[in-house]
């Protein structure tokens, strides 16, 4: 029995590294029937069959594992953004943060095409990253190939998984990263505005600092496993003013006496807490799933 790390998973098989070698494996029916599935990222004990090929019998505990995209044992997501082409936006980068601040996974946020911005458009990008960056995340605004070590600086030790809209340069800064990944690069869609597609499947590809998870592109985000009370706590700066709120369970919304609202405008930025309101209402309103 060995142990190794689930990098790949395609068509019904998991390529297991262990101790520097590769074995496809199958995972064994027991899995199924527990209702569990290996995930990449997976640490795992396997059965080898012969030289390449085996089968994995056992789960190691994780760390924790995302759904969409499904890798488990997750270090830091770099949540990835282009500063056009698609267009900035601090709606989508607010729901990507609190989807990796539910999941409890450090997040970094990288904002891609510096070079195609305007002084004024700089300057205007780089000043929320700041906010971003004095509420505690770790911030990048770089040209997709700026500097071929800038992504190394970026990354963890462990897995670091990049998350995004498709077309906002995640394969371009894996392949500055690990230049042999070669990774096919997408085109810009203009009349959707967001890239077409160019990943198909999640794989985790080794660098001097760990690994990076390549993953499928995509423009809807699914939150339904947060409810009110958690969303508020996804807000690092609304968790550091509501000590000072009236109301111990206040959801900074129409309560009185809110330290989070009297904040507004000031140490707290006002688009965050329009775009915290607005996923509250959706959270609301949102029908129950059965």
């Amino acid at each position: 029995m060995r142990e190794g790390l689930i990098y790949k998973a395609l068509s019904g098989f998991y390529y297991v590294e262990s101790e520097g070698e590769s074995f496809q494996c199958r995972a064994r029916g027991v899995f199924r029937k527990k209702g569990l599935s290996p995930l990449v990222g997976d640490r795992v004990k396997f059965q080898i069959e012969n030289e390449i090929e085996g089968y994995i019998t056992e789960l190691l505990p994780r760390q924790n594992e995302l759904v969409r995209p499904p890798v488990a044992n997750i270090d830091q997501v770099l949540i990835v953004m282009s500063a056009k082409e698609p267009e900035f936006s601090l709606n989508l980068i607010d729901k990507f943060l609190v989807i990796v601040e539910s999941y409890d996974i450090m997040p970094s946020l990288i904002v891609t095409k510096k070079d195609l911005l305007s002084e004024e458009e700089e300057a205007f990008i780089q000043d929320k990253l700041d906010y971003y960056h004095s509420v505690g995340y770790s911030t990048h605004l770089i040209s997709n190939l700026e500097d071929q070590s800038a992504m190394l600086h970026m990354l963890v030790p462990g897995i670091n998984v990049l998350s995004g809209q498709s077309g906002v340069g995640k394969s371009s800064l894996i392949n500055a990263a690990r230049p042999e990944s070669n990774l096919e690069t997408g085109v810009i869609s203009n009349a959707l505005n967001r890239g077409k597609h160019t990943t198909r499947h999640v794989e985790l590809i080794k660098t001097s600092q760990g690994y990076i998870a390549d993953t499928p592109g995509f423009s809807s985000l699914d939150y339904a496993h947060i409810d009110k009370y958690m969303l508020k706590n996804c807000f690092p700066e609304f968790v550091a003013a509501a000590d000072e709120c009236k109301y111990r369970e206040c959801l900074h919304v129409n309560e009185p006496k809110c330290a989070v609202k009297a904040s507004v405008g000031e140490t707290i930025l006002q688009s965050r807490h329009d775009h915290y309101l607005q996923m509250m209402n959706e959270i609301e309103t949102r029908k129950v799933r059965y």
